[in-house]
């Protein structure tokens, strides 16, 4: 074999994943938080990016973001510039337009506001001896937060008071103490473990009752024998130290068998049981709730759904015009500016394009799922990416990116984009029904369902199939899980 050098020359094609074009990718697949996070980010590194003022912008200016910016580079190209090296840059840089004059006596507003009614609020004009909006704003108060004052206000000694802040700070979020014992609370504070279980039985007592229960039975058991209200009911008491799974899993029979009571005494037994709280600590719960900003809006107006960005709290950009003036400066600087603009640019144009595609994407959908939005969840068609991607001429991944952690306004609630796909399940006539038309069903069924003789997943199907719907029986108890439906036999209410 012999080994030689030569140069060839060949052409061939191939993508490049320039800064630019990562960004772009990157923007369309952030979520909303996450995009106007990106932005403030931007508008602190960029000096030459800044945010255009909301007073005096018209509607066509708030559908998007930064709609304001093919017109301003239209209007500088126009401009004349008194130097030439200025000149051949006019048409990169961006000027925001100036905002129209406000005419309106918002003087006369303020002064009038109280009269509106009691959903406007009034705005007094002299405020100076007013608190702050800091200083009126609070949190809830926590589990650790109302234990602590009542230890404070119970005369524990300071040894009793030390061990009982440990232990309230050992609490799960449901008021249990699950992840740590007695005797390993009194081996980290150097005390016997009976001081511990002393100090855990005075916090077992506090308001909320039960909390640092270690177990469901103990959690029961404490309220169950609480000083103020006591059950004095043997049966319920027997019930809860021997018998709780039991209860879970409706073995009544058992119960009374082995408790040698009527089977009608037993559910007398269990009804008190369940009007305890297994979960001592849900309201001190400092899980947040979760808020939703839908990314774009599907209204109604007459026969004709219309489909609206929602730009609310999203910062409009435009670009600085007050670094002109250092475009005649070093070249240094003027390199800075240039490349900083651009940069600015580029963010501008992507995230209109990234608004854009939203728009596209959902008024795609909306053609496909037209009856949805009509008539309810239960006409909700099959609906792929490819679909969608065809219909709006992108590629299936474009569409992904879209559809992730998106949501639209509808006049049926909120929805996630994706949740529009489905698979397609056959019908007896040869149609297709969306996966969740056939959850809907499912849940309508179990709703009207007579509780003391709950519908199987069997009878399930077999209702279904009356409707033309044919499906496995594991299909219907997968959708029944993923509907948060306990099965028949959890489901059945004997008394």
């Amino acid at each position: 074999m012999v080994l030689n050098m030569r140069q060839d020359l060949r052409m061939s094609q191939q993508l490049v994943m320039t800064p630019q074009l990562q960004q772009a990718i990157k923007l369309l697949q952030l979520s909303r938080i996450e995009l106007t996070d990106l932005v403030r980010d931007e508008l602190l590194e960029n000096p030459l990016l800044e945010e255009a003022g909301e007073i005096g912008t018209s509607q066509e200016e708030q559908v998007s973001s930064v709609e304001m910016q093919d017109s301003v580079e239209r209007e500088q190209s126009a401009q004349t510039q008194t130097s030439a090296e200025v000149e051949g840059q006019a048409n990169a840089e961006v000027k925001a337009d100036e905002p129209p004059q406000d005419n309106f006596d918002w003087e006369g507003y303020l002064e009038n506001a109280s009269q509106l009614g009691p959903g406007v609020s009034s705005i007094r004009r002299d405020n100076n001896d007013l608190p702050s909006i800091e200083a009126t704003l609070s949190a809830p108060e926590t589990l650790e937060e109302h234990l602590m004052w009542q230890v404070r206000l119970s005369n524990f000694p300071p040894r009793e008071e030390e061990i009982a802040e440990f232990i309230i700070g050992c609490y799960a979020p449901t008021g249990y103490l699950t992840d740590i014992s007695v005797p390993q609370v009194a081996a980290k504070l150097g005390c016997s473990t009976l001081e511990v279980e002393l100090v855990l039985r005075r916090l077992q007592h506090l308001d909320p009752i039960a909390s640092g229960a270690r177990n469901l039975a103990e959690c029961l058991w404490i309220q169950a024998r609480h000083p103020e209200h006591p059950i004095e009911d043997p049966l319920v008491l027997g019930i809860i130290s021997k018998h709780l799974h039991r209860i879970e899993n409706r073995k009544y029979n058992n119960i009374a068998r082995d408790m040698g009571e009527p089977l009608e005494e037993v559910y007398e037994a269990t009804k008190v049981i369940m009007g305890l709280d297994p979960r001592p600590a849900r309201a001190y719960s400092t899980g947040a709730s979760p808020y939703i900003t839908p990314d774009v809006y599907i209204l109604k107006v007459g026969e004709e759904f219309v489909v609206t960005l929602n730009d609310d709290g999203l910062p409009k950009l435009k670009i600085s015009n007050m670094y002109r003036s250092a475009m005649s400066g070093s070249p240094k600087a003027k390199e800075y500016i240039h490349e900083r603009l651009r940069s600015a640019q580029w963010l501008i144009r992507s995230i209109q394009q990234r608004q854009r595609t939203i728009v596209k994407v959902t008024k795609s959908i909306l053609k496909f799922q037209r009856e949805f939005f009509e008539k309810g969840a239960q006409f909700l068609r099959p609906l792929i990416l490819k679909d969608v991607a065809e219909d709006i001429e992108m590629h299936e991944s474009t569409v992904s990116r879209v559809t992730t952690n998106k949501y639209v306004h509808t006049p049926l609630g909120v929805y996630e984009l994706k949740y529009f796909f489905n698979a397609g399940i056959s019908r007896r006539n040869g149609d297709e029904l969306a996966s969740e038309a056939v959850k809907t069903k499912i849940k309508q069924l179990i709703d009207n369902e007579d509780q003391t003789k709950p519908l199987s997943d069997q009878k399930l199907v077999e209702c279904l199939r009356k409707e033309g719907i044919n499906i496995a029986r594991r299909t219907v108890a997968k959708y029944r899980e993923q509907l948060n439906v306990l099965s028949s036999s959890k489901r059945r209410k004997l008394f």
